[in-house]
């Protein structure tokens, strides 16, 4: 299918056909196609779980409050964010980049652009992703709006602006995850109704882990889509300047 092809056939589906199964290799490889997705500084701080085990489903149908896309699917997709493993990401990026700098960059640039990774990963990440109760948030705000009076600084780093962030990056992962689904055949539906604390006692996820969004994974039966495609007019949208 061609890209547009693909976004007409995404709707959100609320009741799938019991009689038709999922490959699950073709979701699993859905889910690899998402990690493609773009993440902020690259930290890719997210996690998927990938649930095929019928009573597994049943109990995150319950926690999905008995929603019949949730109570119809054959697998859902669950889809965290793990800003806690922000360290172990940052090394990780920091250590791939230095190497494609040894690898690709020129002699004497390379010894520059090493310092200038450093300094990101392993000073800028740092400051910007440890949590303390939201105090240091409250720091790293002041400080932000104080630079910023000289000049032009990102001033969204309290915690709970660096939630939000790692909460995007997630959703761009999710957006292209459903996009593949869509050039399979298969069906997809986004729920933001579920109990949170019940989904990570169901699929056993530590507690500050971040449920970003449970999408529920099927094919389409008669009725499972509600109506046509509503949108608002374009020009509401679309702003040139």
């Amino acid at each position: 299918m061609t890209l547009e092809q693909i976004l007409e056939h995404r709707r959100a589906v609320r009741k799938y056909d019991p009689n038709k199964e999922l490959d699950t290799e073709k979701v699993k490889e859905c889910v690899r196609l998402a990690t493609l997705a773009p993440t902020s500084s690259n930290m890719q701080l997210w996690e998927a779980y990938h649930v095929t085990d019928p009573e597994t489903l049943k109990q995150m149908a319950v926690a999905c409050l008995g929603q019949g896309s949730a109570s119809s699917c054959k697998q859902m997709v669950v889809f965290v964010t793990r800003q806690d493993k922000w360290k172990a990401h940052a090394k990780a990026v920091l250590d791939a980049n230095i190497a494609d700098v040894m690898k690709n960059s020129p002699e004497d640039r390379k010894a520059h652009r090493i310092a200038l990774q450093k300094q990101y990963y392993a000073k800028l990440m740092p400051l910007v992703y440890k949590r303390c109760f939201g105090l240091l948030g409250i720091v790293r705000k002041i400080a932000a709006q104080i630079i910023g009076l000289s000049r032009p600084i990102t001033r969204q780093v309290t915690e709970a602006d660096m939630r939000t962030v790692v909460h995007k990056s997630c959703a761009l992962a999710v957006q292209t995850f459903m996009l593949a689904m869509s050039e399979q055949g298969y069906d997809t539906c986004p729920l933001e109704g579920f109990d949170s604390r019940l989904v990570k006692k169901v699929l056993g996820l530590p507690h500050d882990c971040g449920i970003d969004m449970v999408i529920t994974c099927g094919i389409r039966t008669t009725g499972g889509v509600r109506g046509e495609r509503f949108r608002l007019p374009f020009d509401e949208f679309y702003h040139k300047i």
